[in-house]
């Protein structure tokens, strides 16, 4: 999922008025999200309201989860799907799981 240039802008803005704590989270949750959606893209063989003949199934909505890090919980919107699952192991035993993650 791409973002708009002024949506990057935005971003930017509230990043230079943040301090650095909140700069590293912010950066590190821009970072997360953008890999979760690549992934789910790749999942499904299409990108969000992309019609191809390669797509397996449709995102049905999202499901909010906290993901802890050394920077700090970063709130992030898992996507759901219509059949199938795009859970990975890590989001399964939800916040706080010290399991480690070799992939989404």
């Amino acid at each position: 999922m791409a973002l708009s240039q002024s949506a990057l802008l935005e971003i930017l803005d509230a990043i230079k008025e943040a301090d650095v704590a909140d700069r590293v989270r912010e950066s590190a949750a821009t970072i997360y999200q953008a890999l979760i959606e690549a992934e789910l893209t790749s999942v499904i063989g299409a990108e969000p309201h992309e019609r191809t003949d390669a797509r397996t199934t449709q995102r049905n909505g999202h499901r909010a989860r906290t993901l802890s890090t050394t920077a700090g919980d970063l709130e992030l919107r898992i996507p759901k799907l219509r059949t199938g699952s795009s859970s990975r192991p890590c989001w399964s035993d939800g916040a706080g799981s010290t399991k480690p993650c070799t992939r989404w």
